[in-house]
């Protein structure tokens, strides 16, 4: 598996002396080989699932997420779900860091099986419904997963 993350943030996921790196392999049972130059990392692994769960994890990386928090991907009840928010926004800048705005939140983690929950309420924000709305019927399906 090979896949491309900006060259700014090769730093971040090789860590101090290769730590961050190291962490990783560790934890997914994989290895990496990062091309500095090209921003390309390489993915080996004998279990396809820890190959795609370190590519989530590089990918997490690569979009500005702290190490330690994409490491929680390593636990099957958490995942990463990327959105295109261009398809919300069309090509204005101004409507997209608007969306943006709206959107940021505390940690940006959630359980698996919220995912399909999240995304709706985040599909029904980005296309200009009220918050409040959005909170009450999010609150609701939550609840009712919780029966």
């Amino acid at each position: 598996m090979e896949l491309r993350i900006p060259k700014s943030r090769i730093a971040v996921l090789i860590g101090v002396k290769g730590k961050t790196r190291y962490i990783i392999e560790r934890k997914t049972k994989t290895k990496l080989k990062v091309s500095s130059r090209e921003g390309i990392v390489e993915i080996d692994g004998d279990d396809p699932f820890n190959v795609y769960n370190t590519e989530k994890i590089i990918k997490s990386i690569g979009r500005g997420f702290n190490p330690e928090v994409a490491l929680m991907l390593v636990d099957e009840d958490n995942c990463f779900e990327l959105i295109d928010m261009t398809m919300f926004s069309g090509k204005s800048k101004i409507k997209l860091s608007r969306m943006k705005s709206r959107l940021i939140g505390t940690n940006g983690k959630g359980k698996i099986e919220n995912v399909q929950i999240a995304r709706i309420a985040v599909q029904d924000i980005l296309n200009g419904a009220p918050h409040g709305p959005v909170y009450k019927t999010l609150e609701e399906r939550m609840h009712s997963l919780q029966k």
